[in-house]
């Protein structure tokens, strides 16, 4: 597969992966929703690694990693399907796009990776002005919003708290035996989950419900996992971060078109602030150095 094929298809995936979310809980069973995505994303992953005939241990070592991966898995997820009850699917595209922000803010805490340079604190507070506009905003629109957006920006926590965590194991274990052993260990806690909470089967599934369902434990958990490491593994880190960029933006889009959500133009502005942020926390010192040199 070319670059740019693999680069294009992971657009569309992620742009489409919060709606495709919405659709799948459109009965209401968010938990069944998310764990029959990840029930089919631990057999395909599974399948993969026996016809590939990739290593796939548990020792210790590798079970620690399972589990730094199943905090995105289950914690993560659980709490964007719960949060996609109350809000858009654009806007839960547009909080994730905070994602390397906070991923970056603990690696240097915990990882000691990096420190903060001017442009960076700048591009933080210019995304948390966006993010405080979105919420305003929000909230004066819809009074549950309130709880979908709280979910998320824990989600985003437990996505970057996942990441830094598995990297900080740094252990050489495939991304596709960490991702299937991730799926096993929250399969188990959805399990608990759906007990604690006594959920039910769902009685009536809608078309569109179980072809999202079937979407996203396919492309949105497997497909979209390897095309992510097949471009970071041939591709300049500046060139996949603009991926943060685009798909918030054509979430919005296709939510608004597709889905009939009503995005306001003050919940468009505070997209545009956060991505900006965004923007200026990845090159601004680039962009700092090209003015010197000028």
């Amino acid at each position: 597969m070319s670059i740019l094929v693999a680069y294009l298809s992971l657009i569309v995936i992620w742009s489409t992966t919060p709606l495709a979310i919405k659709w799948s809980i459109d009965t209401g069973h968010f938990l069944f929703g998310v764990s029959s995505r990840m029930v089919l994303g631990a057999l395909l992953c599974l399948l993969i690694i026996a016809l590939l005939r990739i290593k796939f241990p548990w020792h210790r070592a590798a079970v620690h990693c399972y589990l730094a991966a199943s905090v995105s898995i289950y914690g993560s997820m659980l709490m964007t399907y719960w949060g996609a009850q109350f809000i858009s699917s654009g806007l839960i595209s547009v909080l994730f796009g905070l994602a390397p922000i906070s991923t970056s803010l603990m690696a240097t805490v915990w990882l000691n990776e990096r420190h903060f340079s001017v442009t960076k604190w700048l591009g933080m507070l210019i995304g948390l002005l966006g993010l405080a506009l979105v919420f305003n905003t929000s909230l004066k629109e819809h009074s549950q919003s309130l709880k979908g957006l709280l979910a998320i920006l824990a989600a985003v926590f437990l996505y970057s708290f996942s990441t830094v965590w598995t990297k900080r194991l740094n252990k050489n274990i495939s991304p596709l035996a960490t991702t299937s052993g991730g799926l096993l260990i929250a399969l188990l806690l959805y399990g608990v989950t759906w007990l604690w909470l006594g959920e039910s089967w769902p009685t009536h599934l809608t078309t569109r419900s179980l072809l999202s369902i079937i979407y996203l434990g396919v492309f949105g958990s497997v497909v979209g996992f390897m095309l992510y490491y097949y471009i970071l593994k041939n591709l300049e880190a500046p060139r996949v971060a603009l991926i943060s960029l685009i798909t918030p933006v054509s979430a919005l889009l296709l939510g608004q078109t597709i889905n009939d959500e009503v995005i306001s133009m003050m919940v468009w502005l505070g997209a545009a602030v956060i991505l900006s942020g965004l923007g200026m926390y990845q090159w601004g010192d680039k962009l700092v150095r090209v003015i010197r040199e000028v």
